[in-house]
């Protein structure tokens, strides 16, 4: 791995790790709204993301959550799964609002997992949780599809992290 894909991915994981703690109260639990899952979107520009965003969550659930084992297996694993189903899936696909309509629906559709965690955890009811997860899920990533969409533009990701 190259230098600079090394250090790009940092900053992508320590970015992620300062929204999740400095919105720590809204970023954990049945009801979450974990504002740093827009950089999921990053997966839409280069797969090379992938390291930065998972470490991120890693980091996050180590320092931030409040069921620190838990997050490290279900929501790591949330993450790395999500990642890698939608970057296989949107290969092909041209259209960048398409990619990120794809992404979103991955992670959305994934966040079973999280259900499944809360439940484990908690005893909050599956569907309950996978209502109020998925629901926090794609908020976060519909509104920030067009955020990356125009970040893009202006710092063009996927020149960040190749050459």
């Amino acid at each position: 791995m190259k230098t600079k894909n090394i250090v790009t991915n940092a900053i992508v994981a320590a970015l992620y790790v300062a929204v999740t703690g400095i919105l720590a109260p809204i970023s954990f639990g049945a009801l979450q709204f974990r504002v740093a899952e827009i950089f999921n979107h990053l997966v839409v520009f280069n797969r090379k993301y992938i390291i930065g965003i998972v470490g991120g969550v890693f980091i996050s659930n180590l320092f931030f959550s409040t069921m620190v084992g838990y997050d490290l297996v279900f929501g790591v694993g949330h993450s790395l799964l999500s990642l890698l189903i939608a970057s296989g899936l949107i290969r092909k696909v041209s259209n960048i609002w398409g990619k990120m309509a794809i992404n979103t629906a991955v992670f959305t559709i994934v966040s079973a997992l999280i259900a499944w965690e809360l439940n484990l955890a908690f005893g909050v009811p599956f569907w309950f949780g996978y209502l109020t997860v998925g629901i926090g899920e794609i908020s976060v990533m519909a509104i920030g599809a067009p955020v990356m969409k125009y970040l893009d533009s202006k710092i063009h990701f996927s020149e960040r992290i190749e050459g």
